[in-house]
């Protein structure tokens, strides 16, 4: 029997995409990182936004996988394979990102001759390198039916997941600068790991059974569904933890707070709460509707927008307020400083993606793309044969 896969001409379409990504990528290595939207005021943007999306969305599709043969919850093994799949394509994408947004590949090189071990993002590039070895191996042992070292694999990729989303939030939660300093940064994050992850598991899962490549089980899908209503309340109950904290009198987080509630990061907020956790909840407690794919897909991609949200307010909130005072403000660093004095100097942050920025970050999503459509084909399509 003849087994469906993704076809070339939508393989072409993300291979150009990446194409053009990658031309954009050499024309930012020409003309340095003043080419994207960021500054000396805004020193990360839209890189290490979808950066941290994508370390959540992997480490979420390694824990449901790990989690079928630690706990021995047999209906998950059926999906164990596309869900590890997901998250390499996942974690390729989160590790590229990086790359991209260290404006020169020789300062790689530097991580690796001259490491600073206090450094997070030390700690991170070493925990994101074991991961993707993890992944790796787990997909070489499951091709070859080895279940025994996929089980004794998955106790340690079950903390590996959960703690390569916590160090990614340690970048945050250690600084003490910024409205990012809060000890339960590393909880939050792998609450909205929990939910992304296996809202984009069963986006893919649902992808694969309408292409041909696997078949999703009903039963299977509102286990998930009910699984994902879960982790949506833990999510939400950790972030209310930390707007409580953010507003309780004395807290000294009012500005931080009043931008995220009515500024200018308030509407990535309100369609988080609203769209990414009160609606997807909704959905998913009716049990009727988690036996809808079209209201489990709704519910989904929801999540998975809600926590994009949640990463662009949670990251550029503590960049409009510089924490200076007197003088004239800070040196943006722009090329429009550079052309006008007038634009040297600023107070107040603010951030939009440049296009050679879009478009890079487009063409590494479009590789994660390819990554899990080829591995699809390869691995899962194969299966059926």
């Amino acid at each position: 029997m003849q087994t469906k896969q993704f076809s070339k001409p939508t393989l072409g379409v993300f291979a150009a995409l990446a194409v053009v990504g990658i031309c954009c990528w050499v024309f930012q290595l020409m003309n340095g990182l003043a080419v994207t939207g960021m500054s000396n005021i805004n020193s990360w943007g839209l890189y290490i936004c979808m950066f941290m999306l994508f370390v959540g969305l992997s480490a979420g599709g390694l824990i449901v996988a790990s989690s079928a043969h630690v706990f021995g919850i047999e209906k998950f093994k059926a999906v164990a394979k596309p869900a590890v799949i997901c998250s390499t394509a996942c974690i390729c994408v989160a590790g590229m990102l990086v790359l991209v947004d260290l404006g020169g590949i020789q300062r790689v090189w530097r991580m690796i001759t001259g490491p600073n071990p206090s450094s997070v993002l030390l700690w991170d590039m070493c925990i994101i390198t074991i991961y993707l070895i993890i992944n790796i191996l787990d997909l070489v042992w499951m091709q070859k039916g080895d279940e025994e070292k996929v089980r004794k694999l998955s106790y340690v990729a079950l903390p590996v997941a959960i703690l390569v989303h916590s160090v990614t939030a340690w970048i945050f939660g250690l600084q003490i600068a910024r409205a990012w300093y809060t000890a339960i940064m590393a909880p939050i994050f792998v609450a909205s790991a929990l939910d992304s992850g296996l809202a984009l598991l069963l986006l893919g899962l649902m992808l694969l059974d309408k292409v041909g490549i696997a078949k999703l089980d009903g039963d299977l899908m509102a286990s998930l569904g009910k699984l994902l209503a879960t982790f949506i309340c833990v999510d939400a109950f950790f972030i209310g933890c930390e707007l409580l904290t953010m507003a309780y009198p004395g807290a000294g987080e009012a500005v931080a707070l009043s931008e995220m509630l009515t500024g200018a990061t308030a509407p990535f907020f309100w369609f988080e709460i609203i769209g990414g956790l009160l609606v997807p909840f909704l959905i998913l407690a009716v049990a009727k509707n988690r036996e809808k794919r079209g209201m489990v897909a709704l519910a989904s991609a929801l999540v998975v927008l809600g926590v994009a949200c949640k990463r662009v307010w949670l990251l550029f909130t503590s960049f409009i307020h510089p924490n200076v005072y007197g003088a004239e403000g800070i040196t943006t660093g722009t090329h429009a400083a550079q052309a006008d004095p007038a634009n040297m100097w600023a107070t107040l942050g603010s951030y939009a993606p440049t296009l050679p920025e879009a478009m890079i970050v487009l063409g590494v999503i479009s590789v994660g793309v390819l990554i899990f459509m080829v591995l699809s084909n390869k691995l899962v399509a194969g299966d059926a044969e």
